[in-house]
């Protein structure tokens, strides 16, 4: 009953552009609570988190640590004032920030723009290149997705978010292909060297592995070639790594997997573990490109750099490295893609391929015709739910099935949890 009543709440109270709401009542179950790599709902019922909540609980839901942290300073600093009156934790995260990215990267120590969500970060980095360039234009990617403000819209590739609002955009992104083999690598480097006879462009935005692109894992050579590239051209390079941050592939960041080194990385998501907060990074010099505030910045917001926010994010950075978290992730990753792969047999309806790097992976259904398998694929998303595992499609299509779970999450789980994949597949 209380799921009922949540739901009608929200069929009445809220745009009916937010929750979609099954007419046959298999989607959305309401939440109650949510502790480690489960989460409970209205009606008591136990589920498997593979989600981590959009990869946001890397160190589990509720870490008791993260959660003292926030609990803590609620009680005696519960909001700041952005960039008037300071408060003591965010100039503590932007160190701590700075010694995670830039200064264990060996290029000198970083600078932050905090904000509250990822959209905002990456627009954060969008403005810093207009500023330290004098130029507007960006290159992006097919099937990236960097957030749905006005100046993300520019950079999120897919027409289902851009199509209503396109009259209203600047346009000043560019797309080109996202390379996963040799062939499209050098496609790529020639759609980029062909549009750089255009004067016109900051930078290069990228997400390192495309989450809600479809779990993409481009070519080995794909972001040196971009460094390099931008080396060459005296571009910027900016890595969206919102979802990949924080041990989600195994290493710090994403990117660390080639040694590439940006020149402004974005954060959110794991960032605090369960608040809203994100960070915009650049190399110290190239963030002095914005003037010093003359008591009126011209980029601020009224939460930036929380400080329940800021305080949950110091927690659980000393979390993931106390626990070891980050290895921990690349360890089971393995594991994990190892039994995705024996998912390839288990259908003789469709074509099944796994891919991914730590505990970001996932499935691709397509059909014996190399069509995408969206039904097929949230008929078995729903399926899981009912038994008990929550699990998110990814991609244009969504046909791809994702596993971003808690970083926290056993073998035994994982395990678990692809073989009831696997009884669904062969269920079709």
């Amino acid at each position: 009953m209380a799921r009922q009543n949540t739901l009608e709440l929200l069929q009445t109270y809220e745009s009916r552009n937010v929750t979609f709401i099954a007419d046959d009542g298999s989607w959305p179950i309401v939440w109650k609570k949510a502790k480690g790599v489960h989460v409970w709902d209205e009606a008591g019922k136990k589920y498997l988190d593979l989600t981590g909540a959009f990869g946001v609980a890397a160190a589990g839901h509720a870490n008791p640590r993260v959660i003292r942290a926030g609990q803590k300073q609620l009680s005696e600093l519960p909001h700041a004032m952005g960039d008037v009156h300071p408060h003591r934790q965010k100039g503590e995260l932007a160190r701590a920030l700075s010694a995670i990215t830039f200064e264990r990267w060996g290029a000198g120590f970083g600078k932050t723009i905090f904000s509250n969500s990822g959209f905002e970060a990456v627009e954060s980095a969008l403005k810093t290149a207009r500023l330290a360039t004098g130029k507007s234009r960006v290159i992006g990617f097919e099937g990236a997705y960097h957030g749905l403000g006005y100046g993300t819209l520019n950079v999120t590739h897919r027409e289902y978010f851009r199509a209503a609002f396109r009259d209203q955009l600047r346009e000043f992104g560019t797309f080109v292909k996202f390379p996963t083999n040799e062939s499209e690598l050098g496609q790529t480097q020639s759609s980029i060297s062909e549009l750089l006879l255009n004067d016109e462009f900051s930078a290069i935005l990228v997400e390192p592995i495309q989450a809600r692109g479809g779990i993409i894992v481009p070519h080995p050579d794909f972001l040196p070639l971009l460094r390099q590239i931008c080396d060459h051209y005296n571009l910027l390079l900016i890595v969206d790594e919102i979802y990949t941050g924080f041990g989600r592939t195994g290493e710090w960041f994403a990117c660390d997997h080639t040694q590439t080194v940006p020149d402004i990385v974005c954060l959110g998501k794991a960032l605090t573990g369960g608040f809203p907060l994100s960070a915009c990074i650049a190399r110290a010099g190239l963030m002095d490109a914005w003037p010093p505030s003359t008591g009126e910045a011209i980029h601020t917001s009224t939460f930036m750099g929380h400080p329940v926010g800021c305080a949950m994010s110091i927690a659980q950075i000393k979390e993931l490295k106390g626990k070891k978290l980050i290895a921990a992730s690349r360890q089971k990753g393995k594991f994990l893609l190892k039994e995705l792969s024996k998912l390839a047999s288990c259908s003789d309806k469709l074509k099944i391929a796994a891919r991914g790097v730590g505990l970001m992976a996932g499935i691709e259904l397509r059909t014996l015709d190399d069509q995408p398998a969206t039904q097929q694929s949230l008929e078995i998303i729903k399926k899981l739910l009912q038994r008990g595992f929550i699990f998110l499609p990814e991609g244009e299509y969504s046909n791809v099935i994702s596993f971003t779970p808690p970083l926290t999450i056993t073998q035994v789980q994982l395990k678990s949890s692809v073989a009831a994949l696997k009884d669904e597949l062969a269920g079709l």
